[in-house]
């Protein structure tokens, strides 16, 4: 209680939360604007019971079974981030305007402007899947009704950008990834009916072992987000006048799992991605296409080719996106302009690489930890049985790393405000 007064007695840092309230306000009203002149009497049934579409509900907030507006959520934003967080690792180019401030709002800016033509194609996309699905939907998209549909589900998740954008210039978190946890807690109750109405008194194992898996998944994430092995630096020594500074030491902090959540979203996006276009070309007026795309779905059908798929690509993701975010080089550098270096270790060159062989090491274990409690709910589907096990630990991934994430954000600017006072 004494944080929490401390945390509304700071008035920036409460105008920003009671901003961000707002806007999660805000959102979840837009939620309930469903697409005009579509039939979804169907809608709800195919999306509890497909994990494909259960998947696309959670990132779109719980919205895609009501076909709100906001259907496709933030997913052509992310795609956009994914494209522009390869590119300076591809060109040089790209490698030069991130490492300046004016770059890096360039490279956001032309963010924005792909996740433009990305929402059209994937809403034009969204709608022709769920209409293959749901013969009313497809009733209901002859003619300008098709193109009346895309327009305002890319106008909700231009809406979505705008709205996540404004919640991250106000330092409490990332939007994007609070605008993800909004709507998956939107999303709980009726998650959590699905799951426990189902089951009787026989099935009481089956329940322990799901409330075993959420408090073992909550514990994991907490631990890997905590975790961190802090490298010794020690400040040169320096004369000015008659005085002798430095000498001090200090310590460089590597995070056991440095991109946070990013890893899980990056996965589970590019991982919809074969079964996206397979469900769209599965009707192909072409036998080969048609044939690909049946086996495609067949394929990602199968639990343990997904569970190994989603593995692989959670722990490449935390490889990749620590380094989008974390260069050795520039640390290097950076300390070396300080007067700072590593005990044993030669500053420069020496220094990037032990700091990259370190990081490397870290990455591996967390990584790999990361994937493990990824696929713990697969595993857990075996012996019960629910997909919405799936969903669920996937969901708990996300919310446990988003809050942690929020709150030392928080208790970075209470801490701030206290020193300046």
């Amino acid at each position: 209680m004494q944080a929490l007064a401390n945390i509304f007695r700071v008035k920036n840092l409460r105008n920003s939360i009671l901003f961000v309230f707002g806007m999660l306000i805000l959102f979840r009203l837009v939620a309930h604007i469903p697409v005009p002149g579509v039939d979804i009497s169907d809608l709800a049934d195919v999306v509890n019971n497909n994990q494909f579409f259960g998947l696309l509900n959670i990132f779109s907030g719980g919205t895609l079974d009501s076909f709100s507006i906001i259907a496709m959520g933030v997913a052509p934003y992310i795609t956009a981030s994914i494209i522009f967080q390869l590119l300076p690792m591809i060109h040089p180019k790209f490698e030069d305007m991130q490492k300046e401030e004016a770059g890096r709002q360039k490279l956001n800016q032309w963010t924005r402007i792909a996740t433009l033509p990305l929402a059209i194609v994937q809403g034009y996309g969204l709608t022709i899947l769920l209409g293959q699905q749901v013969p009313s939907i497809a009733a209901s998209m002859q003619g300008v009704g098709l193109w009346t549909t895309i327009f305002a589900m890319t106008a909700g998740t231009m809406f979505l950008m705008w709205i996540g954008e404004l919640i991250s210039e106000r330092n409490i978190g990332n939007g994007i990834s609070i605008l993800i946890l909004a709507g998956i807690i939107a999303g709980l109750p009726g998650f959590l009916q699905r799951t426990f109405l189902v089951y009787d008194k026989s099935d009481l194992i089956t329940l322990i072992v799901f409330l075993v898996m959420v408090v073992v998944t909550v514990y994991a994430i907490v631990v890997t987000n905590e975790a961190q092995r802090n490298i010794p630096i020690q400040h040169a020594r320096q004369i000015r006048g008659a005085r002798l500074l430095g000498g001090s030491t200090s310590h460089l902090p590597l995070r056991l799992i440095m991109a946070g959540v990013i890893p899980i979203i990056f996965a589970i996006s590019l991982i919809l991605l074969p079964q996206t276009v397979a469900q769209f070309m599965i009707n192909a007026q072409t036998a080969w296409v048609s044939t690909v795309a049946t086996w495609t779905l067949q394929v990602f059908n199968n639990q343990l080719v997904y569970g190994v798929l989603y593995f692989l690509l959670v722990f490449g993701f935390t490889y990749f996106y620590t380094a989008v975010i974390f260069h050795p080089d520039r640390v290097s550098e950076n300390l070396q302009k300080q007067g700072a270096f590593i005990p044993g270790i030669r500053p420069g060159p020496p220094t990037a690489e032990y700091l990259r062989w370190t990081m490397n090491r870290i990455l591996f274990a967390g990584g790999l930890f990361l994937a493990l409690i990824a696929v713990l709910p697969l595993v857990v589907q075996q012996f019960t049985g629910s997909s919405n096990l799936v969903i669920g630990g996937t969901s708990i991934l996300i919310i446990v790393a988003v809050v942690i994430d929020s709150l030392k954000q928080i208790d970075a600017q209470v801490t701030m405000n206290s020193y300046e006072l």
